[in-house]
């Protein structure tokens, strides 16, 4: 399996997943240019691509949707309320939060989480005897997310803000309130806090995911992670960005 986090941002979020011939986008908040460019970097054919699937209908998770998947001819995986909230699609794929699914050689099981969404959803992706989980976009860590987070083998994990920095950002006190709600994102101290509990010896990678422009940095994001591993940790850690998408991850 191949991953790479494509973008990761309050701005646009997407992420390739490969695994023999079923290659797959998580979410799609670029443009279908975008998107296909860096395929490209990549070396990856977007033409090749397999589905998109969906996790909630923010528009940063869903922008370039229903374009990459008219003009790649693809199948939108999504659950009912969130596909509401689409443009038309060349094809679409329902699935049930909870419910484990196929595409092509790979088992997809799509976990609930807590967000201000419809009916949001992370997902634990299965092939050739690996594992790999997205999970961004929650408020709160429940037992479904940790369970479902359990003994994978690379993780892109939210660490969406810093507490003081979102204190003293410039987002008015309403958006502050949503943001560390329990219907908003992880800080960067609950994130750390998860990876520890999840944490196992065949953990590969993790990619620290959706950081805010205004009210965190990457260095304070992996700051948190080092200090709860006492900077032992036998992972690879990096973060996403909206600006580039990350080397290849191989499992």
């Amino acid at each position: 399996m191949r991953i790479s986090v494509l973008s990761s941002g309050s701005k646009a979020n997407c992420t390739y997943v490969e695994c023999g011939e079923t290659r797959l986008l998580i979410d799609c908040g670029l443009s279908g240019r975008e998107v296909t460019r860096r395929l490209e970097e990549l070396g990856i054919d977007a033409a090749k691509l397999t589905a998109v699937l969906v996790t909630h209908e923010h528009c940063d998770h869903i922008r370039g949707v229903a374009t990459v998947s008219r003009r790649y001819r693809l199948p939108v995986f999504v659950n009912k309320p969130t596909s509401r909230h689409l443009k038309p699609l060349y094809g679409i794929e329902l699935f049930e939060t909870g419910q484990d699914f196929s595409v092509g050689e790979l088992k997809v099981s799509p976990f609930s989480i807590v967000h201000d969404a419809v009916d949001p959803v992370g997902f634990v992706i299965e092939g050739r005897g690996v594992r790999f989980a997205q999970a961004t976009d929650l408020g709160k860590v429940t037992p479904v997310v940790e369970y479902a987070l359990t003994r994978v083998n690379a993780l892109v994990l939210e660490s969406n803000h810093d507490k003081e920095l979102l204190h003293n950002c410039s987002y008015p006190w309403e958006l502050k309130q949503r943001i560390s709600s329990s219907h908003g994102h992880l800080s960067n101290e609950a994130a750390s806090t998860l990876l520890a509990s999840v944490d196992h010896s065949d953990l590969s990678h993790v990619v620290l995911g959706h950081l805010s422009e205004n009210s965190n940095t990457p260095n304070h994001a992996l700051q948190a992670v080092e200090e709860r591993f006492e900077r032992s940790h036998h992972f690879s850690l990096q973060c996403g960005s909206i600006e580039r998408a990350t080397p290849m991850l191989e499992l």
